[in-house]
């Protein structure tokens, strides 16, 4: 499986800070807010990730996270010229694809919880499409998904003015190679954009949509609005400073799934240690005073 992170859009609800810089490079607590998303993607077993983003923020991506061998992984970018909707990005990351399943993650997206990496890695060899439920005080500014007795999904709508449930779908999407024709025959929403829900409706029409609710354990958090930005840098921040764990940590994730060794993990804190995230780092090391580590992936467990 690839993954693909989106990490375009105009950013309109955040102006006027993203004139000037993308919203997924913005800082939430101590790490830029694409972090916490390519966490997650590692955390699921995903090495080699296209990275979709603006023509004009392009060259910071590259800046910032270079072609990811640091991490022993594989980066690539691509340019969405104009927002076109979740679902364009299936479009742009085709030829990268080239045929094989994917891991749709949205970059103003945070997943944090108990038991997230194993959860995650069960969806690799996935058949059909396989999201995720979880419950909001809101939904009508999501995606809204209704499930049976039994767990099954019955409905999926996006954005409804009278909800069915009170379960949105966070963006992490995992998909068998059928999502890019499903991307490619639909038609755009009344707002223009190709619509991640709609290729979602179609893996339920098909019967092939598959549900997994996330725990009352787990955090879901979107950036998208001010309030949630400092939302999500509070959240962070406390539960980094209560447990001694970081979340969105990418060296450590990487460092856990064996993807770097502890002679590559100092290495990476060295440039780090006047902001005290690199001797964080350092105390991961054996032989180090421990941080506490009770899973994969920067605080999130096993």
């Amino acid at each position: 499986m690839r993954g693909v992170l989106l990490a375009g859009g105009n950013g309109s609800r955040l102006r006027p800070l993203t004139r000037a810089l993308s919203k997924q490079l913005m800082p939430v607590f101590d790490k830029p807010m694409i972090y916490y998303p390519l966490t997650t993607l590692i955390m699921a077993g995903i090495h080699e990730v296209l990275i979709i983003t603006t023509p004009e923020n392009e060259i910071q991506f590259r800046r910032l996270l270079g072609d990811g061998g640091q991490w022993g992984i594989r980066l690539r970018y691509a340019t969405q010229p104009r927002p076109g909707g979740i679902a364009q990005a299936l479009l742009i990351a085709e030829d990268f694809l080239a045929g094989e399943p994917v891991a749709l993650a949205l970059g103003d997206n945070i997943l944090h919880g108990p038991g997230l990496g194993r959860q995650l890695r069960a969806h690799s060899a996935v058949r059909g499409a396989h999201v995720f439920a979880y419950p909001v005080a809101d939904p009508t500014a999501y995606g809204v998904i209704t499930l049976g007795d039994d767990g099954r999904a019955l409905s999926i709508e996006e954005k409804p003015l009278r909800p069915r449930s009170r379960y949105a779908v966070p963006g992490l999407y995992f998909y068998d190679s059928s999502a890019v024709k499903i991307a490619r025959d639909l038609r755009p929403s009344a707002r223009g954009e190709l619509e991640i829900t709609a290729v979602n409706q179609e893996y339920l029409k098909r019967g092939e949509l598959h549900v997994s609710a996330l725990g009352r354990g787990t955090a879901w958090l979107d950036t998208g609005t001010f309030a949630d930005l400092v939302q999500a840098s509070e959240y962070v921040r406390v539960i980094e400073d209560r447990q001694g764990q970081k979340i969105g940590c990418v060296e450590e994730a990487a460092w856990r799934a064996g993807l770097i060794d502890d002679e590559q993990l100092r290495a990476l804190a060295e440039p780090l240690l006047a902001s005290g995230y690199g001797d964080y780092l350092v105390r991961l090391l054996p032989g180090v005073r421990p941080v506490p580590s009770s899973g994969i992936g920067s605080g999130e467990t096993r």
